[in-house]
């Protein structure tokens, strides 16, 4: 994944962009914090835009420099914006409007995101990694949502927590502020697997590769498909999956899939 793309960015951007065999890597640059401010989020938003753009986009990947994987919003950047007129409220509006747009960008991307953790993830940044489809983290990534600890309660990283954990999980780690290790996150829910921090980029790059190989256009409707349901009541939850399956069904990816299973080859994707 060494080849650059080519999207404007400069050696001072937030973040790196690397593409190779479908899979677009987007590294979060700007060590030693990697925080979530307001030109990271906006080069993150741009960024997994573009990826959705790429027709050759199968999977994407938001790993980071250095041993943070992200600190969160920038506590800095905000506490500046409390001399502004309404002490800072409309910064602060903003800010959070705008990390929203990007923990949502990335439920309703068209194609699997992964985070490749092998650091701290806080706050915000705990709560990008919770918003990913999938996240694979090493043995020394460590993982919390501090705010109680400064007295903020970690309202908005609460909804992607909320999503993946269980709630007294998801409330022990917003009501402590405690930091949790890898093997907890995943025993949580908010990880799928913790390996060697050496193998991390191995078992990241088998993850995309793996998924990369699979039909597009299954994968990118039934990903539509899973969040849609998991906000519906159990009926309409099966009746919005079982019309998908039915359209599923009907596509050309499906009818070639099925065929080669029951000819005992390998498919071969009409949209590839």
């Amino acid at each position: 994944m060494a080849d650059i793309l080519e999207m404007g960015i400069t050696a001072r951007h937030p973040v790196d962009i690397q593409r190779a065999d479908g899979i677009i890597r987007i590294v979060l640059s700007s060590p030693p914090s990697n925080a979530l401010s307001v030109a990271m989020l906006d080069a993150l938003i741009v960024a997994l835009d573009e990826a959705s753009a790429a027709p050759s986009c199968r999977v994407v990947i938001i790993a980071a420099v250095g041993p943070v994987f992200s600190a969160g919003h920038d506590l800095k950047e905000l506490t500046a914006h409390r001399s502004d007129d309404d002490a800072g409220r409309a910064f602060f509006t903003a800010t959070m409007a705008r990390s929203a747009e990007l923990m949502q960008a990335i439920s309703r991307h068209r194609c699997p995101v992964i985070a490749e953790v092998n650091g701290l993830a806080t706050a915000a940044g705990c709560q990008l990694v919770a918003s990913c489809d999938l996240a694979i983290a090493s043995e020394e990534a460590t993982f919390c949502t501090p705010g109680v600890n400064i007295g903020l309660f970690c309202s908005a990283p609460a909804v992607a927590l909320s999503r993946n954990l269980s709630r007294k999980h998801a409330m022990e780690m917003l009501l402590t502020g405690e930091t949790i290790d890898a093997r907890s996150a995943r025993d949580f829910g908010l990880v799928n697997r913790v390996v060697p921090p050496e193998y991390l980029g191995t078992v990241v790059g088998k993850y995309a590769t793996m998924i990369a190989s699979k039909s597009a256009a299954a994968i990118q409707s039934g990903k539509a498909a899973f969040h849609r349901q998991a906000d519906m009541d159990l009926g309409d939850a099966y009746a919005d999956a079982s019309a998908a399956m039915v359209d599923g069904l009907l596509t050309p990816d499906a009818e070639e899939g099925i065929a080669a299973f029951v000819e005992k080859r390998q498919p071969v994707w009409p949209h590839d």
